[in-house]
């Protein structure tokens, strides 16, 4: 009994660290600059904030990726849809010059006009 109960322990052990590890690994890849990086570009880092230059085609569709709390100043009209990770989705409709806030999320989206989009994504860390 004692035998089958430390290789139960063991297996479980081994399964926890295996999803440990996995988790690590999606989180990794939850960072749209990881995840994009032909459309997203770093152009400020450091303790305070990240500033991200985001230029998406239209059809671009980023997968689920995750944010701090951020500020976004679009440098373009575009369209697009957001999907929350509950699979909720809303349309948007943002204008060349439009300055948003968002508390921490998570989403993907996908940039659905006909034009593409311009966006600088101000990441807040503080």
């Amino acid at each position: 009994m004692k035998k089958v109960t430390c290789c139960i322990l063991s297996i479980l052990v081994l399964v926890a660290l295996t999803l440990a590890f996995d988790t690590k690994m999606v989180m990794a890849a939850d960072d749209l600059v990881k995840v994009m990086p032909d459309d997203v570009k770093v152009l400020v880092d450091n303790d305070r904030v990240r500033v991200l230059d985001v230029t998406h085609k239209p059809g671009v569709k980023e997968p689920m990726h995750s944010h701090p709390a951020y500020v976004s100043v679009n440098l373009s009209d575009t369209k697009v849809k957001v999907t929350t990770p509950e699979g909720k989705t809303t349309e948007k409709a943002r204008k060349a010059g439009e300055v948003s806030f968002s508390e921490a999320t998570t989403h993907a989206i996908e940039t659905i006009g006909t034009d593409g989009s311009h966006t600088i994504v101000i990441e807040l860390k503080k």
